[in-house]
């Protein structure tokens, strides 16, 4: 693989650290469709001829679009707000409520990624409302990610974005299609907490519904899908009958730094080897 492409937003769970592994175990096909495109790292590191990049995020979402389509506009209007005077708490707290409170999808691009980088742990999340409620992070100097926003946009004319759950994301799939889902992780115990995506949490009947969505995808339809998820006892029992295979990583999963464990990722594709006899 040449040099890889870092994405230009922070994302939790980004899978660039990855890709390597990963792209070994997606099939060849002639447009890779992705549910959770998220930060955008596998598409921006494989070479399909085309991609069809879906997000329940409607800010992610728009934000691609805007990247795709107004670069020079866009950067511009980002840029200026990464200035030693907005890397201020009481600037970003500003701009967080200015961002709830508008609809204007250009304004709201641009301070998605103002706080994207700004923001606590590059994280993403909504409260019951839908109003954006990441604390500010206090970096030193956040970075603004001109070379990686122009890479997206040139990579991205190949692609059309769309804003749909996962399940309609499968109903868009034809044959020469390859599908990579990358769902909010399942949990690592009983006890720990469902990552939340967007407003409402992933729960675990959405794991299995993926599970089995893919699962028919590539029996009754014959399109490949591969999933990625945490290797624990529930994805394995989730996606029995799959090929699966396991990548090592440092993932950090306690909010103190220095409690880093090694945790497996697991890779399930699902593809024309599936037999009967394993459901």
């Amino acid at each position: 693989m040449s040099k890889k492409q870092r994405a230009f937003l922070k994302w939790a769970g980004g899978k660039f650290k990855l890709i390597e592994a990963l792209s070994k175990h997606l099939p060849e096909g002639d447009r890779l469709v992705e549910p959770f495109v998220g930060a955008g790292s596998v598409f921006l590191n494989t070479d399909y001829a085309s991609y069809l990049l879906c997000d329940i995020n409607q800010d992610l979402i728009n934000l691609y679009k805007i990247v795709q389509t107004e670069p020079d506009k866009y950067i511009a209007a980002a840029k200026a707000m990464f200035v030693p005077e907005m890397n201020d708490k009481e600037a970003y707290y500003k701009v967080r409520t200015e961002f709830n409170l508008t609809k204007d999808p250009f304004i709201r691009s641009v301070y998605f990624l103002y706080m994207n980088r700004h923001g606590f742990n590059g994280l993403c999340r909504y409260n019951r409302k839908g109003g954006f409620n990441v604390p500010f992070g206090s970096y030193k100097k956040p970075y603004f990610p001109e070379k990686e926003l122009r890479a997206f946009s040139e990579k991205a004319q190949g692609a059309e974005f769309k804003c749909i759950g996962y399940e309609e994301a499968f109903e868009l799939t034809t044959q020469g299609d390859v599908v990579y889902c990358d769902p909010p992780y399942a949990p690592l115990s009983s006890t720990a907490s469902f990552t939340t995506y967007v407003g409402a949490g992933f729960s675990l009947d959405d794991q299995a519904l993926l599970a089995r969505k893919s699962r028919h995808t590539a029996i009754e339809r014959g399109i490949p899908v591969l999933i990625s998820n945490h290797d624990t006892p529930l994805t394995r029992e989730l996606y029995h009958g799959a090929n699966l295979d396991t990548i090592k990583v440092q993932r950090n999963i306690s909010q103190k730094g220095s409690a880093r464990k090694k945790v497996d990722e697991l890779m399930a594709l699902y593809d024309d080897r599936y037999h009967s006899e394993n459901d």
